[in-house]
């Protein structure tokens, strides 16, 4: 009887082998595939973001995603029945998170998930305190049976956290990377595919939450991505972000933003707003200063757009910087009784007086010259707008940014014919503006802006950004006469651009102070200041152009508070870039006329 028990347990035992074994083999060593091996992405190095001198302004730290398998906190894993509870009040204090969120992600309602990610982006130091946390437990457990180990399912993949060197230095250009690695704004989502490079993978046999170093892993390297070499001059930044920020807290402003362009190449050698934000901790910033409001804010530009109007007449050949314009104190056209922000007794004026002083009738008149009628004087002053860039994006291609608005002259309402000579009823960004200058610095030969120089790949390899696209606007008489006019706006006691004057240099500016359309309301409320210009004014080099939003207190006129902005960061540029003092004198054109 005992032979035979045996004989039909052992037989049993054989058709079970045969069936393990044998018939169901692939299935349970699939299944048996599945529980002892884990895999997980590793994470490529992003490219680094550099100034033009190679100065680090974005960059890339180790750091660790920590992990956690639920399946070895059950109570079939640890013997207790509030493992997850225990881990979480450990970890929660350390990753500085709520320790019943932890709970949920280790007793996941899928009771096979295997893989959870607790914390994304810790610092080494986070993992190490973790780790020691670990091998305590782990050490105490084995000595003590009574003792579980709830922290052996928690585990760690190496990966990378981006740095910001300089704080909110740029932030407005470089943008951030959000929770997924992923560039949210800026430089950093516009070449987030080039800065991203390739994930890897790797797949490695584990038990009780440790790889088993004697069996094979499957790994697919990562592939880090490429480094970025900007326009921008860090030193140059700094000094335009100091500028602006210093201006608008004094003035009480909502916003302002300075740029600092090379006339010759068109790159970008800073773009600064105020206020801004720091990347490091987006925690702490606010969503209204998260952009680049130089280039995704639309405004009216008021008087420094008068540049164009009066390249087109120059360009034209209906006047000359020394016609004679007479400018009465109201002038009656369309619907409006138009006016100069000062009332005055009949002005004499010189084309060039009418930059000078920054009149709006006179520039009403000038443009009218344009064509035998008004409608034909609109078409013609159109087109020089679009050949200077209003209306078009810049050409960097920056997330958010805005063309402006430039209607169709058909489209022009009544009062819009006679304000959009001088920068009412039209609006642009920072950089559009900022380029219109560039334009007539540059001898009339318009180059779309540059950000990037350009960018150096896995293999070590620069590859320069492609050439920027460059258009003839007016001819280069026009753009040399027009720099003549706009020096009289800063050397000229009648100008309205005095506090722009730098000793040493030749100096040519406009200021602008235009009616403010409220975001929050769409109705006009407040002003936008502002003042463009560039220098040597013989020789340029540099263009700089500042604007500030609702100044609401001391002055609000361009000239006195973008002004002084302007020099500052204009001196900073020609001393940084050692650009040598002007040798020849001024034209010094005259700006009124005896009757």
């Amino acid at each position: 009887m005992v032979g035979l028990a045996l004989t039909l347990v052992l037989g049993a035992f054989v058709v079970r082998l045969l069936q393990v074994q044998a018939v169901d083999a692939s299935t349970y060593a699939a299944k048996a595939e599945q529980n002892r091996y884990v895999g997980y992405t590793l994470a490529a190095e992003r490219g680094g973001i550099t100034d033009r001198d190679g100065v680090a302004l974005a960059t890339s730290e180790d750091a660790y995603d920590i992990t956690a398998d639920p399946t070895l906190f059950t109570r079939k894993q640890l013997k207790i029945d509030d493992g997850p509870e225990q881990a979480a009040a450990l970890l929660a204090p350390i990753l500085g998170q709520d320790q019943e969120a932890i709970v949920q992600k280790l007793r996941p309602k899928d009771k096979k998930l295997r893989y959870v990610l607790l914390a994304s982006r810790r610092t080494p130091q986070v993992w190490k305190q973790i780790k020691d946390l670990k091998s305590a437990l782990a050490a105490k457990a084995e000595t003590d049976p009574g003792t579980a180990n709830v922290l052996g399912g928690v585990l760690s993949v190496p990966t990378t956290k981006r740095v910001y060197p300089n704080g909110d230095l740029a932030a407005g250009i470089l943008g951030w990377v959000n929770a997924d690695g992923k560039g949210g704004g800026g430089v950093e989502q516009e070449l987030n595919s080039l800065l991203a490079g390739k994930d890897g993978k790797i797949r490695y046999a584990q038990s009780g939450g440790r790889q088993v170093p004697t069996v094979g892993s499957t790994e697919t390297p990562a592939v880090p991505g490429s480094d970025v070499e900007l326009t921008i001059d860090r030193d140059i930044q700094w000094a335009a972000q100091k500028a602006i920020t210093d201006q608008v807290k004094e003035s009480k402003a909502d916003r302002g933003y300075v740029i600092v362009q090379d006339t010759r190449t068109g790159e970008v050698l800073a773009m600064a707003n105020a206020p801004g934000f720091d990347p490091n901790d987006l925690s702490k910033a606010s969503s209204v200063n998260m952009g680049n409001a130089a280039l995704q804010d639309a405004y009216e530009p008021g008087s420094t757009a008068k540049i164009m109007s009066m390249a087109a007449v120059l360009q034209q050949g209906v006047a000359t910087p020394l016609t004679h314009v007479i400018v009465p104190n109201r002038l009656h056209r369309g619907d409006r009784l138009f006016k100069d922000d000062i009332d005055h007794e009949t002005w004499y004026l010189t084309l060039n007086g009418v930059l000078a002083k920054s009149s709006n009738i006179g520039t009403i008149l000038a443009t009218g010259q344009l064509g035998k009628t008004q409608a034909q004087a609109n078409q013609v002053l159109y087109s020089y707008l679009r050949k200077f860039g209003l209306g078009s994006y810049s050409g960097l291609d920056f997330p958010g940014e805005t063309p402006g608005i430039l209607a169709k002259p058909a489209d022009w309402s009544t009062s819009q014919q006679y304000t959009i000579p001088f920068g009412q009823g039209v609006s642009l960004n920072a950089m559009q503006a900022a380029s219109v200058y560039s334009t007539i610095a540059n001898g009339g030969v318009r180059i779309e802006p540059t950000l990037v120089r350009g960018t150096t790949g896995p293999d070590g390899r620069f590859t320069p950004a492609a050439k920027p696209k460059e258009t003839r606007v007016v001819s280069a008489k026009t753009a040399k006469t027009l720099s003549q006019m706009l020096e009289s706006v800063v050397d000229d006691q009648e100008g309205t651009g005095t506090k722009a004057r730098i000793p040493g240099y030749r100096v040519a500016g406009k200021t602008g102070t235009a009616n403010r359309v409220d975001p929050a309301t769409g109705k006009y409320k407040g002003y936008t200041s502002s003042f463009a210009g560039f220098a040597p004014a013989d020789q340029p080099r540099i263009t700089v152009y500042c604007a500030i939003q609702n100044a609401t207190k001391g002055s609000y006129f361009g000239g006195q508070i973008c002004g002084p902005v302007y020099k500052q960061v204009m001196e900073f540029a020609l001393k940084t870039l050692q650009v040598p003092p002007t040798g020849a004198k001024p034209a010094k054109l005259p700006v009124s006329y005896t009757p």
